[in-house]
C-alpha cells in the first residue's frame, strides 16, 4: 500500500476490517450463555473506550450510554429474543470521554440453536454522527414513535379492565408501565373538591415527595393543567426552577430533565391530573404532545369510570346493609355472631340477609337467605321477605308454617325472582332445635370436641315457586327436629362463603369445614376467620354468615326433653304421658311435687283433647334455672282463660287448678294453634 501525498494507500478491493475501519464501524461478539462480550479496537474507539476500561461484559457499555437509553437497548434486544428474530438494530445516544454527546447505532445478527434457542449475537457498533440530517434522527424518532404509540395502546389494553382507582393507580405504579414510558417517575392526582389528592407515585430510582395535598390554585404544574385543563410542558431543568419555585427544592437533587404534567379531563371537567418526570432533555416534539394528550385522554376516562364504580359500589352496599338488622340483639344462653360482606366484582347489590329473633322463653329464631340476582331489586325483595318472614315467626308460627307463608308472600310480590332460606328455631334450655330449608345450603355443626358436621336437613323449594302439594299451608317444608349440646356451634351461610373462582363449590365446602374445624371456639373469632378465607378468592358473589353458640353446662341426669303425641280418640295416651312425667320428675329430683305436676299436666292435656279436633302434643323438660315446664300444643287457635264454676259444674276448674298448683302458666299462638304451658320451681336437689 503506497502513500499518495500523506493518504495512506489502500490495497484493491479493501479488505474488509479496512472498510469498517475508515467508515467508524467495528464489531462485537456477545455470548449469551456466559455473558461476555468481545469488541474489536474500531468498536473500542467508536464508544470512546479504552482497553483496560472496558470490563467484557455488556454491563461495561454503561458509562459511555446516556441515562434512559440502557434500559431501552436492553428492552429492544429482550423483544427480539422473545419474538425469535435473527436481527435487531437500534440508534442511542452515546457520550465520549469529555463529555460531548454523539449517536451510535448498533445492529446485531443473533444465532439459535436447533430447538431456537440464542446463544450468541454477533454484530456491528456504528458511529451515526454522519448520517443524513441529524444524526440518528430518522432511527431515533421511528423508535420513539413505535415505543409511545406503544404505551397508548398497552396503557388503553390495561386500563379498560380497571374497575377501581386502586387498579387504576397499581397500573401506573408497574416499573414495567414506567419503562415504556421512559419515565423516572409517574404522578396521579385526583381532584378532591378544591383540592389536589397525590393518590400515586411509581418511581426507578426517582422519588418527588410533593405534598399529598395541594390547592389547585397553588403554584404547582399539576394545579396549573388542572386549573387551565392544559398540559404543562417543561424542556429543561431550568424551567422547573423559573416556573415552579416551591417545586424546585424537590427536583433540583434529582436527575430529572425534563416533565409533562396533562389534565385528566371526563365530560368537560379536570377530575385529575398525571405528572410525567424524565431524565432527557430537550422540547417535546408535535408528535409526542399529541401522543402524550391521547394518553391522558385514556387514563381519565379509565379513572372517571373507576370513580363512579366505587361511587355505585359505596352506595349499593349502603343500601344493602340498611336493608339488614341495625343491630343483633343479646340472647341470653347463645354467643351470637353475624357477618356480611359486599360482592369483590361488579358494583351490583346483593341479596343476601341474615336475622335473629328473640322469642322469649329461652328461645330464639335464626335465619339465613339468598334472593336471586344482584340488583337494588334484589335487595329491595329482601327486605321486604326478611320482614315478612320475621313477623310470621313473631306471631307465633311453627318454622315450617312461617317457610310457607314467607313463599306465598314473595309469589304475590310478583317479582319474578325466587329465594333460598334456612331457618332454626331453637330451644336454649334444652338445645332443641326445629330447622327448616328452602332450597338453601346445609347447615354446618361444630360440635364441642372439634368435630365438624353437615347436617342433612329436609328441604322444599325456593321460596317464590309454586309449591308441588297445595293441601296444607306447611306440607311443602318439613322440619328437622336435632338436638345441640352446650358448647356446639351451628353455622348458617349463603353460598358466597363456599364459590370459588374455578367453579368447584364442593372445593370451597371442603375448606369451609376445614376451617371451622381447626377454628377458634369463640363465635366473633370464628367469623372473622372465615371472612379471611373467602379474602378476593371469591367468585364474585356476596355473603352472609351467622354463627350460633349454645352456651351452659350439660343438664343433670335425666335433663334431656320428653315429648309425646295426644291422638284424640287415643286412651292411652294420656295415660302413658302421665307415667313418663311422674318418672320424669322423679329423676329429676321433684318426687314430692310429682303429684300436683302431674295433676296439673293431666288438665292441660284434657283441654287439648276435649275442646279441640286435632289432639296435639305434651312436651316437659328442665330448664337451665331449674325449672320444670310443661307445654302442650294443638291446632286450635281458640285461646283458653280461667272461669269460676258452679258448685254442681262438671267443668270449668282445670286453669283454675293449674293457676294453683304451677308457679307461672301462659298461652302462646304457635301458627295456626297455640301452646298453653305451665312451670314448677324444683324444691328438691336435682340427682
Amino acid at each position: 500500500m503506497a502513500d499518495r501525498g500523506g493518504t495512506p494507500e489502500v490495497d484493491w478491493p479493501a479488505r474488509p476490517d479496512m472498510s469498517l475501519a475508515l467508515n467508524r464501524m467495528g464489531t462485537f461478539d456477545w455470548d449469551l450463555d456466559s455473558g461476555q462480550m468481545h469488541l474489536d479496537d474500531t468498536a473500542l474507539e467508536v464508544l470512546d473506550l479504552r482497553p483496560d476500561e472496558f470490563t467484557g461484559t455488556a454491563a461495561g457499555l454503561g458509562s459511555r450510554i446516556a441515562p434512559g437509553e440502557e434500559a431501552r437497548l436492553d428492552a429492544r434486544v429482550s423483544q427480539a429474543l422473545k419474538d425469535g428474530r435473527s436481527h435487531y438494530g437500534a440508534y442511542f445516544r452515546s457520550f465520549r470521554r469529555d463529555g460531548s454527546p454523539g449517536w451510535t447505532h448498533i445492529q446485531g445478527h443473533i444465532l439459535r440453536d436447533p430447538q431456537g434457542r440464542p446463544y450468541r449475537i454477533i454484530g456491528i457498533v456504528r458511529d451515526a454522527a454522519h448520517d443524513p440530517v441529524e444524526p440518528g434522527a430518522g432511527g431515533e424518532q421511528a423508535e420513539g414513535r413505535r415505543r409511545m404509540t406503544g404505551v397508548v395502546e398497552r396503557t388503553t389494553a390495561i386500563l379498560a379492565h380497571a374497575r377501581t382507582v386502586n387498579d387504576v393507580t397499581d397500573i401506573l405504579k408497574d416499573p414495567e408501565a414506567l419503562g415504556h414510558l421512559g419515565a423516572v417517575s409517574v404522578m396521579l392526582g385526583i381532584v378532591d373538591g378544591g383540592r389536589i389528592h397525590l393518590v400515586a407515585e411509581g418511581q426507578l430510582g426517582s422519588y418527588v415527595p410533593e405534598i399529598e395535598y395541594t390547592r389547585i390554585d397553588a403554584q404547582f404544574p399539576m394545579s396549573e393543567a388542572v386549573r387551565n385543563m392544559q398540559p404543562v410542558f417543561l424542556g429543561a431543568r431550568e424551567e422547573f426552577q423559573l416556573r415552579y419555585p416551591n417545586l424546585w427544592p424537590y427536583i433540583e437533587p434529582l436527575s430529572v430533565r425534563s416533565g409533562v404534567y396533562l389534565p385528566l379531563i371526563a365530560q368537560g371537567r379536570p377530575i385529575g391530573a398525571l405528572g410525567l418526570l424524565y431524565t432527557r432533555e430537550g422540547d417535546f416534539t408535535a408528535e409526542e404532545r399529541n401522543l402524550l394528550m391521547a394518553l391522558g385522554s385514556g387514563i381519565a376516562q379509565s379513572l372517571q369510570r373507576a370513580m363512579l364504580f366505587e361511587q355505585e359500589h359505596d352506595l349499593a352496599e349502603g343500601l344493602q346493609r340498611a336493608m339488614l338488622p341495625r343491630r343483633i340483639p343479646e340472647v341470653p344462653g347463645a354467643r351470637i355472631a353475624v357477618r356480611y360482606r359486599a360482592a369483590r366484582m361488579g358494583r351490583d347489590i346483593g341479596g343476601d340477609w341474615y336475622d335473629v329473633i328473640p322469642l322469649g322463653e329461652g328461645r330464639v329464631g335464626v335465619m339465613i337467605g339468598d334472593v336471586e340476582g344482584h340488583d337494588t331489586d334484589a335487595a329491595a325483595v329482601m327486605g321486604q321477605l326478611r320482614i315478612a318472614l320475621r313477623a310470621y315467626v313473631s306471631e307465633g308460627h311453627s318454622p315450617g308454617t312461617a317457610m310457607s307463608r314467607a313463599s306465598a308472600f314473595l309469589r304475590e310480590l310478583e317479582t319474578e325472582r325466587f329465594a333460598t332460606c334456612t331457618y332454626a328455631e331453637i330451644d336454649l334450655g334444652t338445645g332443641i332445635l326445629h330447622m327448616v330449608r328452602a332450597g338453601h345450603l346445609d347447615p354446618v355443626v361444630r360440635r364441642g370436641d372439634g368435630s365438624c358436621h353437615r347436617i342433612q336437613v329436609a328441604g322444599g323449594l325456593p321460596l317464590g315457586l309454586p309449591p308441588r302439594d297445595q293441601s296444607g299451608p306447611g306440607s311443602g317444608y318439613p322440619v328437622t327436629r336435632l338436638e345441640l349440646h352446650p358448647g356446639d356451634t351451628l353455622l348458617l351461610c349463603t353460598d358466597g362463603l363456599t364459590e370459588r373462582p374455578d367453579g368447584r363449590p364442593e372445593s370451597g365446602m371442603q375448606a369451609l369445614m376445614e376451617a371451622v374445624r381447626s377454628g377458634p371456639a369463640d363465635v366473633e373469632e370464628l367469623a372473622d376467620l372465615l371472612c379471611d378465607l373467602v379474602g378476593d378468592a371469591g367468585g364474585g358473589d356476596d355473603m352472609a354468615l351467622l354463627l350460633l353458640r349454645r352456651r351452659g353446662t350439660p343438664l343433670p341426669r335425666g335433663g334431656g326433653p320428653l315429648r309425646q303425641r295426644l291422638a284424640p280418640g287415643d286412651p292411652d295416651a294420656p295415660t302413658l304421658a302421665r307415667h313418663l312425667i311422674r318418672a320424669a320428675v322423679a329423676a329429676w329430683g321433684a318426687w314430692d311435687q310429682a303429684d300436683e305436676i302431674e295433676l296439673a299436666a293431666d288438665e292441660l292435656m284434657t283441654n287439648a283433647l276435649v275442646h279441640t279436633e286435632g289432639g296435639g302434643h305434651v312436651s316437659m323438660r328442665l330448664t337451665g334455672e331449674g325449672r320444670i315446664r310443661i307445654e302442650v300444643e294443638d291446632e286450635s287457635s281458640a285461646l283458653p282463660h280461667r272461669r269460676e264454676a258452679g258448685d254442681w259444674a262438671v267443668s270449668g276448674r282445670g286453669l283454675m287448678l293449674v293457676d294453683r298448683l304451677a308457679d307461672s302458666w301462659g298461652v302462646e299462638p304457635r301458627g295456626g294453634g297455640k301452646c298453653v304451658w305451665c312451670e314448677f320451681a324444683v324444691r328438691g336437689t336435682a340427682v
